[in-house]
């Protein structure tokens, strides 16, 4: 539906520095943008404004040496590390004869390069359904009239109004479906919640190496590169933190400042990880100049998406590209030996501050211990006495890896002694048909849920 470049198309880019923080931007991230979207950079023209010029946005004298170089270089696109209006978009693409695209256009693009499963490329072009209904107003004036004459008259409505209607009929039927996929993870998260399998939700900036780190978690190969929005589609595994203890861990979407309206509302469904999620890992590369200011810009996106409230464990990824600083966990105690959640730049609390790199491994093993400390689950420590006959209760203990302990006494039954969370014990029980509560050595403790194992 969408026209799309083939890759290695000529760009000329225009970066223009602006008192505004609203405006403002980074020079070196649109560069990577770009890089990422597979163009080849021709040029760079820069420059400073006090305020955005409203007919080309750079002004006429800059916009006119953007035409000569557009000419000089042959390019094919002009890119804009700005977020342009319709019309400032129309006036410019007059002036310089191609194809202009906004900073907003540019990671639209990007995205659409890298979604893969079915929901992204849902998510995606609702996503550009939205951006491009906004250019239908003033982008698209030369469609307001319809051309007259024998055969040319139309059935009533003008080309903008028949445009726009088929826009807003692709937007509710890609909602429809999107909401299908939203109530489909819902269930997903109410079954994780009943076995109490707690979710954490890795969250960052862009090539932060957050997939680098999830893979290194899970043992997975999930797609990572050192580039801008390596993956897009969001990844569930589960994890063994220490034996007998397992959570969920999700790898999401990376931000980035000024994240597009259009992909938030987009992307609901995915971001909705990160607001149910029982702890947040935010993974920030400590080698980035830039890491304090991309700090602020991921807890303001976390703030915005509602997961203000979340619980955060702060990982300051890739050291190995770090002198003299070696794995560690930064933490404050009480006198009690409690942990000191302290605020950051937004709403979240930040208990722990990691030091690792995900590419050699180093440090990750206190990322594991760290998130095992935090989350919140229901622990049973139990002695069982497990007869010959209930060996098959024994051998799913063993597959949990949740026995700490095991004696043979004479008559052949075997004493264990157990660590198991809550949700496994009651999954157990209803499987064994009460055997392994039968199995409990002395009084089994209150679990703070609902015994519904016992029905």
């Amino acid at each position: 539906m969408f026209d799309r470049h083939s890759g290695g198309e000529n760009a000329v880019l225009v970066h223009i520095e602006l008192p505004d923080s609203h405006n403002k931007e980074d020079k070196d991230e649109f560069v990577d943008l770009v890089v990422s979207a597979g163009l080849s950079i021709k040029a760079m023209v820069g420059g400073s404004r006090q305020s955005p010029h409203a007919r080309y946005f750079i002004g006429t004298g800059k916009a006119e040496e953007i035409k000569q170089i557009v000419e000089e270089q042959n390019a094919d696109v002009v890119l804009f590390n700005h977020r342009l209006s319709p019309a400032q978009e129309r006036n410019i693409e007059e002036l310089v004869c191609c194809r202009v695209i906004d900073r907003t256009g540019l990671i639209l693009d990007i995205f659409a390069q890298r979604a893969h499963t079915h929901e992204g490329k849902l998510q995606v072009e609702l996503a550009q359904l939205r951006h491009m209904s906004t250019r239908l107003v003033r982008g698209w004036t030369h469609l307001e009239r319809q051309k007259g004459g024998i055969g040319l008259r139309g059935p009533g409505e003008t080309q903008l109004e028949t445009d726009r209607r088929l826009l807003v009929d692709r937007i509710k039927n890609i909602r429809k479906r999107l909401d299908k996929v939203e109530k489909q993870r819902e269930q997903s998260r109410r079954a994780r919640k009943r076995g109490n399998i707690q979710t954490v939700a890795l969250v960052g900036y862009t090539n932060a190496g957050k997939s680098t780190l999830f893979n290194r978690l899970t043992k997975s190969k999930v797609y990572a590169a050192d580039q801008l929005f390596a993956t897009l589609d969001p990844t569930h595994r589960q994890v063994e933190l220490v034996p007998g203890q397992r959570a969920i861990l999700s790898d999401t979407v990376g931000f980035i400042r000024h994240l597009p309206h259009d992909l938030v509302a987009a992307f609901k469904a995915t971001l909705q990880e990160s607001r149910q999620a029982d702890i947040l890992l935010h993974i920030i590369d400590a080698s980035d100049i830039r890491k304090e200011d991309n700090i602020e810009q991921v807890y303001k996106v976390l703030e915005s998406i509602g997961a203000g409230d979340v619980p955060v464990i702060e990982v300051y990824n890739k050291i190995d590209q770090l002198e003299k600083v070696s794995p560690k966990i930064e933490a404050e105690y009480d006198e009690h030996g409690r942990v000191i959640s302290a605020p950051n730049m937004g709403t979240n609390e930040v208990s722990h501050k990691i030091w690792c790199s995900a590419k050699t491994g180093e440090g990750v093993e206190l990322a594991l211990q760290t998130i095992s400390e935090q989350l919140d689950i229901d622990w049973l420590d139990l002695n069982l006495l497990i007869s010959p006959q209930n060996l098959d209760i024994r051998s799913e203990l063993y597959n949990l890896h949740v026995i700490t302990d095991e004696t043979v006494v004479e008559n052949g039954d075997m004493e264990v002694r157990v660590k198991i969370d809550a949700g496994d014990w009651r999954r157990l029980n209803r499987q064994s048909d009460n055997r392994l509560e039968q199995c409990c050595v002395g009084e089994i403790p209150h679990f703070g849920i609902e015994d519904d194992w016992q029905s």
